[in-house]
């Protein structure tokens, strides 16, 4: 495990704002196999049950908002990180309608924060996760390329736009590549991921904790918006790909502190409902109705990503299936629900087993 990434992260120290969230424990637990301290810096963990709360991991919590630059700071101070992976955010868009001012709050301003701590303790890298949803979305077939403009419907998107836009400006005038080592030493990156799933996620408005819970309870999922398409990927594969940013970050390639996005492939790319007749393959009791609402919210019904920047410069590739994805997906929960045991740290070895399998650079 200590050989992934060049070997970057062992003994390495990383801050991963919003690591009590589903992404953040995943991306905690992978740091702390690799032999990396981690540090996380988030808000109580944001559901009951907790994926990180049951994973029990030996890392370094502090709670904390990242709107309280004080607090950050302390932090900063206090750990020295080499890398901060920044996730922590209000990541739900129905959430973000009906409370927009938090959402801009925690998603610009709590960004704008972080990098000031960043800028104040000369961190060496910066991965900042945005979103797919970042995009001005016209619903058309082909994939948003990074240099596509930033946008956003919903007050989540739009702010997730904003927060790109604050990233392009700090890149310009207090990280630029081209005054590496000359007027600062930090290399700032973002990352774009589409619809993550895996074992672990149990937010309210998300399909497949939705689906999960609903089971375990023994009753139907409703269905909002059964012909949304969306781009399904597991949760390691933007993980592995916003690892492999930060590993070139910190070998000090400047030409890489750029927007990236990590999607799957167009096979990736199914209905809501078409997700809900994949999981139900794998576990009987999964049952389902579709209830449109003729109130419902604005959500985007088609976003995809072009991942060939990706694809040509790091050598990412995805490395499950949607047919994988989907089944590992509902065994987690599975497993959990039925044998109270988690398999998150199988599932983290399978991931890594089959990527070397594919002779992915990162997994060497």
């Amino acid at each position: 495990m200590h050989t992934l990434f060049g070997g970057i992260y062992t003994g390495k120290t990383v801050l991963v704002t919003g690591h009590t969230g589903f992404k953040g424990s995943w991306l905690s637990v992978w740091l702390h196999q690799m032999g990396a301290k981690v540090i996380g810096y988030s808000l109580e963990a944001p559901t009951n049950p907790s994926h990180l709360e049951l994973l029990n991991l030996d890392i370094i919590s502090v709670i904390g908002d990242i709107r309280n630059l004080d607090r950050l700071n302390e932090t900063f101070e206090t750990y020295k990180p080499d890398i901060v992976f920044h996730l922590a955010a209000q990541a739900l868009v129905r959430l973000s309608y009906e409370n927009p001012i938090e959402t801009y709050e925690t998603n610009v301003i709590g960004t704008l924060k972080v990098f000031e701590a960043c800028r104040k303790h000369a961190v060496k890298a910066i991965v900042n996760i945005t979103s797919d949803k970042a995009y001005e979305n016209k619903e058309w077939l082909l994939g948003y390329r990074e240099n596509d403009p930033m946008g956003g419907y919903d007050p989540y998107s739009s702010s997730k736009g904003c927060a790109e836009l604050l990233t392009s400006s700090y890149r310009n005038s207090y990280f630029n590549p081209h005054e590496y080592k000359h007027s600062h030493t930090t290399l700032l990156a973002s990352c774009r991921a589409g619809n993550v799933i895996g074992g672990g996620d149990w937010a309210s408005d998300r399909l497949m904790s939705d689906i999960m819970v609903s089971v375990s309870q023994g009753k139907k999922v409703s269905i909002r918006n059964p012909h949304a398409t969306r781009p399904w990927q597991h949760v390691l594969e933007p993980l592995s790909g916003y690892l492999s940013i930060g590993q070139k970050l910190l070998e000090e390639k400047g030409e890489f502190g750029e927007a990236w996005n990590f999607g799957p492939s167009d096979e990736g790319s199914i209905t809501v409902e078409e997700v809900v007749q994949n999981v139900k393959k794998h576990w009987d009791k999964i049952d389902y109705e579709i209830n449109r609402d003729p109130n419902q919210l604005h959500e985007a019904n088609l976003l995809k990503l072009d991942c060939s920047k990706a694809h040509s410069r790091l050598q990412w590739k995805e490395v499950w299936d949607s047919t994988i994805t989907f089944e590992k997906t509902v065994t987690w929960y599975k497993t959990f629900y039925e044998k109270h045991t988690l398999l998150t740290s199988e599932d983290l070895q399978g991931y890594i087993f089959d990527a070397k399998k594919k002779g992915l650079s990162w997994a060497s």
